[in-house]
């Protein structure tokens, strides 16, 4: 609603009619005192006054409105015939009007005006709700993170403890895990021995009780490997700070162990150089161990098994990341030319005790490449495989160089 203010009541009556033909809802007052108790009863949008008036002018009005908190920000527009030299408009501004027109006054021009500062005002009243919306919200949320600090504060303590509880079991699984093994090796071996000696000193002679003997032995052997992969397996949960390990002589420790069984299939290595980063050393060489001994198992009796060890750096932690001399992480691809395997089965070669292959074929636990797994994820690294039946297989490691703590 809009205030009109002016002593003389024919311009009222005019103004006013002017406005209501555009639909603008008006209300009038014929003194500035009169006008002073309606503003502070009514929220009008906007006060059109006059300058000359009996008893408080519109200078004085204004000012009064300007030192009240809720009216100071009413726009007012002031209409004067009489007033009309410079130093009274420039009064007029100085006292909080956001407008001065003098009369005669042209009425298109004043209700486009008058329309301007009412579409100002709602967007005002707009921006102030909206405002309060904003600060009810926030109010909200603070309040709503505040139980949220709490309660993370409450659940990170149950979780320490947890944690705590946890290290506590696994280091007496560990230690069971060791007294197992110990305990379970001890009878294998003395079997082993005794199974030996029967077979050297009283079967020599009975082939077919020599073959049940091998079989035995072969199961006791079978046994052994278990329980020595179980204990491996067992120990990757402890904590071992990482160095920086140069992984070409890794590699090359594991090719001297494998230097009988590489010379007697006649296997062909191929490498590159490997790169310097911060591991556990002894657990890498245990994941090389594991896929080059398999590589070297699955070749299949092919005249020449190839295998190749290569090496990139690369810019992310993705198995498909873009090489860059300068990336963070690094490559590695265990590739064989032997057996290969249905990618279908991809998921199972990770899985402890998982095997794809006839055990009578092909002697294994089912374990080291859920120990390899285990590793390389323990580094904060990632692994998989590409295959086909018959076409071989590639092991993609990938490694960051530096030392990450997993979160």
């Amino acid at each position: 609603m809009i205030l009109i203010v002016d002593d003389i009541r024919a311009n009222i009556i005019a103004l006013k009619k002017t406005l209501e033909l555009h639909n603008i809802e008006v209300d009038t007052a014929e003194s500035g005192e009169e006008a002073l108790k309606k503003i502070l009863q009514i929220n009008y949008c906007l006060i059109i006054m006059d300058v000359q008036m009996p008893g408080l002018d519109g200078f004085e009005v204004v000012k009064i409105l300007s030192g009240n908190k809720k009216t100071k920000d009413i726009p007012v527009i002031f209409l004067s015939a009489l007033n009309i030299e410079k130093k009274y408009i420039f009064k007029g501004y100085e006292t909080g009007a956001v407008e001065y027109i003098t009369k005669p006054v042209d009425t298109d021009l004043l209700i486009l005006k008058v329309k301007t500062f009412l579409k100002i005002y709602e967007q005002q009243n707009q921006l102030k709700e909206m405002k309060e919306l904003l600060s009810k919200e926030v109010k909200i949320r603070k309040e709503a993170q505040d139980n949220l600090e709490v309660k993370i504060t409450e659940r990170t303590k149950e979780l320490i403890l947890k944690n705590e509880e946890l290290e506590l079991k696994n280091h007496e699984l560990q230690q069971f895990a060791w007294v197992v093994s110990h305990d379970l090796n001890e009878p294998i071996r003395k079997i082993q021995i005794f199974i030996k000696i029967i077979k050297d000193l009283y079967l020599a002679k009975d082939d077919k009780a020599v073959d049940y003997v091998n079989r035995t032995i072969k199961s006791a052997e079978r046994m052994q490997t278990l329980i020595t992969d179980l204990l491996a397996y067992s120990r990757l949960s402890s904590k071992v700070q990482p160095e920086k390990t140069d992984l070409n002589e890794v590699l090359q420790e594991v090719l001297s162990d494998f230097d009988y069984l590489i010379e007697r299939k006649n296997a062909t290595i191929k490498t590159n150089v490997l790169p310097t980063i911060d591991s556990i050393p002894s657990q890498l060489r245990q994941v090389f161990q594991n896929l080059i001994g398999n590589a070297l198992k699955f070749s299949n009796n092919i005249e020449n098994p190839v295998i190749e060890i290569t090496s990139e750096l690369i810019e992310t932690k993705d198995f498909d990341g873009k090489p860059s001399p300068n990336g963070s992480y690094c490559r590695i691809i265990v590739k064989d030319n032997g057996i290969g395997f249905d990618e279908i089965y991809l998921d199972r070669i990770f899985i402890i005790f998982q095997s794809l292959n006839d055990r009578q074929s092909y002697e294994g636990t089912g374990i080291g490449l859920a120990i390899a797994k285990k590793i390389i994820e323990k580094h904060n690294g990632l692994i998989t495989a590409k295959s086909q039946i018959g076409q071989g297989a590639s092991f993609i490691m990938i490694l960051p160089l530096e030392y990450q703590e997993i979160k």
